[in-house]
């Protein structure tokens, strides 16, 4: 009686991208790819340069460390042709959208950090050509990624929040003297600075005077249009993940 193998999941792992985390999504797809079961699961590699170019799966892998390379999909270094969901690695975004690919993915696993893959751009994307994904929906993520969006839900949802005040880009470089009373006023220092719609601490800083407080604005402005700023909190840090759609299951609390 012949066994019969069951065919594998081909999982594409999306990575790289536009935002100021382009490369902790490398270090994400890298631990995707070492982690994942090959014997349930193909990985092919779908890298965006920091520009937007979507890259075939063999230009893709070399933006992994080589130590991974054997544990991708056996045809990733072949594969230089469009696959499902990936444009033309000559063009700028997306060109082809092949239903009739040999090489259509099963699903598609977003590592990408930040603005433009982490913030619903990316799931939008997946939910329009209807190919599943993991993680959260379009609204969760643009949600998640907006920190003054998130606060503001929190605040609605009856949940205690740190004191913040936020502002625009265009605001700080037309009075930057208004801003530091503002912020000085009403969150005082040490206080910290951050891109609201980023994440992995890129662009954030501790202020502790106003010397400080106008660099960390800088930074911030480096790489968002909207900045927020809180109060400093010495507490325990405690996160907890939530799993599923109809009926979520919260996992326990780690520290």
């Amino acid at each position: 009686m012949t066994t019969r193998v069951p065919k594998k999941l081909r999982v594409g792992v999306i990575f790289g991208g536009r935002s100021g985390e382009h490369e902790v999504s490398i270090r994400s797809a890298r631990a995707i790819v070492e982690s994942i079961d090959r014997q349930k699961f193909d990985v092919v590699p779908i890298a965006i340069t920091k520009e937007g170019k979507w890259l075939s799966p063999a230009h893709s892998a070399q933006l992994l460390p080589a130590s991974v390379h054997s544990l991708l999909s056996s045809r990733t270094h072949t594969a230089t042709a469009d696959i499902a969901l990936l444009g033309d690695p000559s063009h700028k975004g997306l060109v082809s959208l092949k239903d009739d690919s040999k090489e259509k993915l099963d699903v598609v696993f977003p590592a990408l950090h930040g603005p433009f893959g982490e913030d619903g751009t990316l799931q939008g994307l997946l939910e329009m050509a209807d190919v599943p994904y993991v993680g959260c929906g379009v609204l969760a993520s643009a949600c998640g990624m907006d920190k003054v969006t998130m606060k503001s839900l929190f605040v609605q949802a009856g949940l205690p929040i740190c004191k913040h005040i936020w502002f625009l880009r265009s605001q700080w470089r037309t009075d930057p003297a208004k801003v530091i009373r503002k912020v000085t006023s009403e969150i005082g220092l040490a206080c910290f600075v951050k891109p609201a719609n980023l994440g992995s601490s890129v662009g954030v800083s501790r202020a502790t005077d106003k010397k400080s407080l106008s660099e960390a604005i800088e930074l911030a402005a480096e790489y968002d249009r909207k900045i927020i700023v809180e109060e400093e909190l010495v507490a325990r840090e405690i996160e907890c993940a939530v799993l599923g759609n109809d009926e979520p299951k919260a996992s326990l609390p780690g520290e």
